[in-house]
This record gives structure tokens, sequence and C-alpha cells, in this order.
């Protein structure tokens, strides 16, 4: 069963993206993941805030959408985009 992960980001400080977004893509494939969105997000409904970027990237497992965040490759990432930005991310089984 495909596996979802969303991400609310919002940038303080762009200095990290151009080495996150070179990396990251290769990383995800590693994977098996596919990146399916990254855009503003638009409310619909509701009083939530909304983040700068929303990010939406499939996998076919939870395993594997796990084994990508637990990657010993990605921890060094995760720090650089922390270094200029916050991301609530979520992990979501699909139907």
């Amino acid at each position: 069963m495909a596996a979802y992960v969303i991400g609310a980001l919002t940038v303080h400080n762009p200095d990290w993206q151009q080495e996150y977004g070179s990396k990251m893509p290769a990383l995800i494939q590693k994977h098996g993941g596919k990146l399916l969105a990254r855009t503003p997000a638009a409310l619909l409904e509701g009083e939530a805030l909304l983040h700068g970027v929303t990010v939406m990237i499939e996998f076919p497992t939870t395993e594997q959408a796990q084994a990508w965040h637990a990657d010993p490759d990605h921890q060094p990432l995760r720090k650089l985009r922390q270094s200029g930005s916050h991301m609530d991310m979520m992990l979501v089984d699909g139907l």
C-alpha cells in the first residue's frame, strides 16, 4: 500500500535550499519515492495557518518512507533544512 509524506515548510533563511534541492531527489528515488507536489498551499476550509510551501512525496510502502526518513544520508540534509526553516512532517498510509 502506498504511503505519503506530507510536509508543511516555513523558510526563514533560503541559503540551504540549493544544496538540499540538488541532493534530495536522488535520496527520495533511492527509496522508491516520487515527489508529487511542491507548492504553496491554498486553504479550502477552516482556519489553519498555512505554511509557505507544502510538499507531498509518495512511497510504495510505509516502510520505504520510514527508511528514507531514517537514512544516514538524509540526516545531514535534515540538519541543513532545519538551519533555515521549520517543517511539520507527517506520514499517511494510502487507501
